[in-house]
Formats: C-alpha cells, sequence, structure tokens
C-alpha cells in the first residue's frame, strides 16, 4: 500500500472523479498538465486559420463561378469554329482530290507537256526558295554586323573611360 502512495494515480483520488466517465476524468488529467496560455494561443491560430480557410474557398468559389459563366458564353462560339475547321478541312480534302485527277488526267491526256510544265512549276519555286534563302541571310549578316559595330563601340568607350581614370587630376 506504501508503494501507491508515491505512484502518480495517487496524486488523483478516485473519490472526486467518481461522478465523471473515462474521458472527463483523462481530460481534467490534461487539462492539469498543458498551461491555458498554449491552449489558448492555439485556440487563437485556429480560428485565423480557419478564416483564412474561409476566406480562400470564397475566393476559389467566386473564380469557379466566374470560370463556368465564361465558359458558358464562349462554348458555343468555340463548337461553331471547330465545325467551321472541320467543314475547311473537308473542303481543302476535296479541292486536293480534284487537282490530283485533274493533274493524273492531264498527264495521261498531254504526257510531255505536263512534264515540262512541272519541271517549269519546280524551277520556279526553287528560284523563290533562293530568293527568300538569300534575303533570309543578307538579313542576319546585316544584324550580326551591327553587333559587331555595337561591341566595338562599347569596347572603345570602356577603353576611354579607363583612360581617363588613370590620368590625374592636374587642378
Amino acid at each position: 500500500m506504501d508503494d501507491i502512495k508515491g505512484t502518480p494515480e495517487s496524486d488523483f483520488s478516485i473519490e472526486c472523479f467518481q461522478n465523471y466517465t473515462a474521458p472527463e476524468v483523462f481530460i481534467q488529467g490534461l487539462a492539469g498538465i498543458v498551461d491555458q496560455q498554449d491552449v489558448e494561443s492555439m485556440i487563437i491560430a485556429q480560428k485565423q486559420m480557419l478564416q483564412r480557410f474561409e476566406k480562400t474557398n470564397e475566393m476559389l468559389t467566386n473564380c469557379n463561378a466566374l470560370s463556368a459563366s465564361r465558359l458558358k458564353t464562349v462554348a458555343p462560339e468555340f463548337k461553331k469554329h471547330t465545325q467551321q475547321l472541320v467543314d475547311m478541312k473537308k473542303d481543302l480534302d476535296y479541292i486536293f482530290k480534284k487537282i490530283r485527277t485533274l493533274k493524273l488526267k492531264l498527264g495521261n491526256q498531254y504526257p510531255t507537256q505536263f512534264a515540262e510544265a512541272q519541271r517549269s512549276s519546280l524551277a520556279e519555286e526553287c528560284e523563290e526558295d533562293e530568293d527568300y534563302s538569300a534575303h533570309e541571310k543578307e538579313r542576319r549578316e546585316s544584324i550580326e554586323t551591327k553587333k559587331s559595330v555595337e561591341k566595338e563601340e562599347l569596347a572603345s568607350k570602356s577603353d576611354d573611360d579607363e583612360a581617363t581614370d588613370d590620368q590625374p587630376d592636374l587642378k
């Protein structure tokens, strides 16, 4: 019996907790251990977080409502444009099919003239490509030239600045 008096359980008299349930006794025991200011600061922090979460939730709800309304207005236009693209693809497929059949018929009816027309068409395309390539090359070279001139100007300016820094003041 003397051993029981030295244990922590002996600090709590069983008789004073007879009217409470086991969880209530446990909570009362914890309440004595935990500092009340710490509990209050945790509660305040939890309330602040709850307010932030509620604000965030409200903002997300508003964002979702706005997105839904914009989607509702844009969806018909999107469907219309998609259908228009599908129709245009069908039309282009039909046109290219007709062009192929016309080329085939012309190639069968006039083989020599058709072959000559294809060669001249390819030659024109090559010239156009060469013209474009030459123009693009000239443009790139002019850009590189401008950049190199700018670098030289910056280098000469920095050299001038260094030269003026090295000269002593004669005042």
